[in-house]
């Protein structure tokens, strides 16, 4: 009765979904306030629907109800009661249902919170939001239903892919989905906006705390999913440029352009046109993500196993949204007034130099990615691109990126001057040269390309630095009015800096990590030591060990350092017995930033094994980088401006900055 009561939430909510896209947007270009009303508790009645849905399928795991199809398929009765729950999302459908509650999630924000925006902005968005919604309400339902019923239920369930069984993936997708499905409010709003012929400073105000949310969140998605790989695959690596990592991190890139367009916006009324763009190919770029994910396109770890039918569904959606949005776009873009204009040499003409290497490098991503897709699909012939071609193409653009960060927020709006935003960063310089040759010292002249790497990861984070030493003027005003000054900085500029300083954080860990780091891979017996960056690896033995629903050979490694033990790994062979499924576990120790990592291969006759080992330097500053940046959009989301509405213009200037002509 549960699961019924289950999908019969999720048929009223598609129910929903069609009053939603229509009623309340025939009101906002009629301005008629009583059809504008409709949308905020329709909004609400969706995201309760779909909450108890979702409810409904979790107790279904819970409770191990194998008359569930998805449940038979993806569950166990011996499974931990964490991956239990975590199942419901580790699956094509679960994820789906899970996307839906996250997009209907932000509806209703938007419905209880953004009573401050005009009705029919409002009315407009959450109509937007409607189209998606029943877009992916009515693929669940038509071609993905998780509530389907099996006559006979089976007595046991064919058990979770082992992989993800992992505390990695109960937290993973549900960052990575509030990410993609957050940038879902940018387009709504940008659609929306289009409609109404209203694109101005007031409306970058808006959109940005809901871009600044999702950022955060793919963010920290995409670092999760990192970390995951890294210990969970026993690769030793971090980032493989995997299809599937480069569909999240597509949308990421568009994001933080967007973030930094839509400053430019809010302050100077300026680049709406490309604002807009931006907020439609950034969701669009999350739904691509879904397509590859999907589709069946692809075969990867982190895809999921899907018919072609699907891969169809998901195709016209592609077609729907994004085509539909961008048709809007060319027939209303064009009508727009232009904003305020500015030097090439100011803070606009800085955050424009980002857009524009954040915008190649998300075009160079892109065609890394879909062409041996689209070759295969033309031609039969199946190449692979790897990291070979996105060094070559995403690395250079990476490198003027990095150099220019630090000079945008000490340069001065519409003109600035160059050479006293250089003044005012000459002791972050000075450090970051220092940098450069501190690691030529540490690590010699090998690797020519490193230090220089280091170099700008450090450049970026005293530049943040600067930036904040700059405002409070420390040696002009005494450390007493400073600190008072630094107190009262404002959570944009602090969320300014601290982003930068992560993103400074996360290029040093991921230059040490892949310059420096020392790799072993040979075949121990127990009593054999490895050395390597001063430490010394003992093999001791395997011994079997058995879990909740798993068998395992755990290996176990001493590891000392000038002859004293500082630590006990235990690396492990794993069998999943319901799918007979193989899986390793790495072991690692964490030194300061660095780690020691340990992956066991396949064992001897004689007792030997094949053993990987590497020592990390300062990898863990990739991750604590991502965390870094994250909390620097709370920072930013924290400013009171963005919560005393959106700046009213003029008197002495036009009410309407941005109408159309024939408003």
């Amino acid at each position: 009765m549960i699961v019924e009561l289950g999908h019969y939430a999720l048929v009223l909510t598609f129910a929903l979904t069609l009053i939603q896209s229509t009623v309340p947007l025939w009101g906002a270009v009629r301005e008629d306030d009583r059809l504008m009303a409709i949308a905020p508790p329709v909004s609400i009645a969706m995201f309760f629907l779909v909450l108890i849905s979702f409810a409904a399928l979790t107790i279904a795991y819970v409770t191990s109800d194998f008359s569930v199809v998805n449940v038979w398929e993806n569950s166990h009765s011996a499974k931990p009661m964490l991956f239990k729950i975590t199942g419901v999302w580790g699956n094509h459908e679960g994820s789906l249902l899970l996307w839906v509650l996250i997009l209907v999630f932000f509806g209703a924000l938007v419905a209880y919170f953004g009573s401050n925006m005009p009705s029919p902005l409002r009315a407009a968005t959450l109509a937007v939001q409607g189209w998606v919604t029943a877009g992916f309400v009515l693929f669940m339902l038509a071609t993905s239903n998780p509530f389907n019923r099996i006559p006979s239920a089976p007595i046991e369930g064919n058990d979770l892919n082992p992989i993800l069984q992992d505390i990695g993936l109960a937290i993973h997708p549900p960052l990575l989905y509030v990410g993609y499905v957050g940038f879902s409010i940018t387009f709504s709003f940008a659609v929306a906006a289009l409609i109404l012929g209203r694109i101005d400073a007031a409306w970058a105000r808006w959109v940005r705390p809901w871009t600044l949310l999702a950022w955060a969140f793919l963010t920290l998605g995409i670092a999760m999913g990192s970390y995951w790989a890294y210990y969970e695959l026993g690769w030793g690596g971090w980032w493989f440029w995997d299809p599937v990592e480069n569909a999240s991190f597509m949308p990421w890139l568009a994001g933080t352009a967007l973030l930094h367009s839509a400053i430019v916006m809010e302050k100077r009324d300026a680049l709406k046109v490309w604002t807009v763009l931006l907020a439609i190919f950034t969701f669009s770029l999350s739904l691509l993500g879904t397509f590859l994910v999907r589709s069946g396109v692809l075969t990867s770890v982190h895809a999921f196993a899907t018919d072609p039918a699907r891969g169809v569904f998901i195709l016209v959606l592609l077609c729907l949204f994004i085509g539909g949005s961008l048709s809007l776009y060319a027939w209303r873009a064009p009508l727009l007034k232009q904003g305020g204009l500015f030097s090439p040499i100011s803070r606009e003409g800085a955050l424009v130099l980002n857009n524009l290497f954040l915008s190649a490098a998300t075009a160079a991503v892109l065609v890394g990615t879909l062409y041996p897709l689209a070759l295969d699909a033309i031609t039969g012939e199946k190449i692979s691109v790897g990291e070979p071609f996105f060094n070559l193409t995403f690395g250079p653009l990476m490198v003027p990126l990095l150099m220019a960060i630090p000079f945008g927020p000490v340069l001065a709006w519409k003109r600035g001057d160059l050479l006293a935003a250089a003044e005012r960063l000459y002791a972050g310089f000075g450090i970051a040269i220092l940098a450069v040759l501190f690691t030529f010292w540490l690590w010699g002249m090998e690797r020519v390309l490193a230090p220089i790497g280091v170099g700008l990861g450090v450049w970026v984070m005293a530049g943040a630095i600067c930036e904040i030493w700059t405002r409070v003027k420390p040696r002009e005003v005494g450390l007493k009015r400073a600190f008072e000054r630094l107190k009262g900085l404002p959570g944009a500029a602090w969320g300014t800096a601290t982003a930068h300083f992560g993103v400074g954080v996360t290029v040093l860990g991921i230059v040490t990590a892949s310059a420096f780091q020392d790799e072993y891979v040979q075949t121990m017996k127990p009593g054999d030591t490895v050395n390597l960056s001063g430490y010394a690896v003992t093999f001791d033995g395997v011994a079997p060990r058995r879990g909740a629903n798993f068998i395992e050979d755990v290996g176990h490694f001493t590891v000392r350092q000038s002859g004293v033990v500082i630590a006990e790994m235990e690396p492990s062979k794993r069998l999943y017995t319901a799918r007979q499924f193989p899986t390793t576990e790495a072991g690692i120790h964490t030194v300061g930033f660095s780690q020691i990592y340990l992956s066991m291969g396949e064992g001897r006759p004689n007792g030997a094994i094949d053993v990987r080992v590497y020592f990390k330097p300062l990898v863990t500053l990739i991750w604590i980088g991502c965390v870094i940046m994250a909390i620097g959009a709370v920072f930013s989301m924290a400013d009171r401006r963005l919560r005393v509405g959106a700046p009213k213009p003029s008197a002495k200037r036009s009410p309407q900055p941005s109408a159309t002509p024939a408003e």
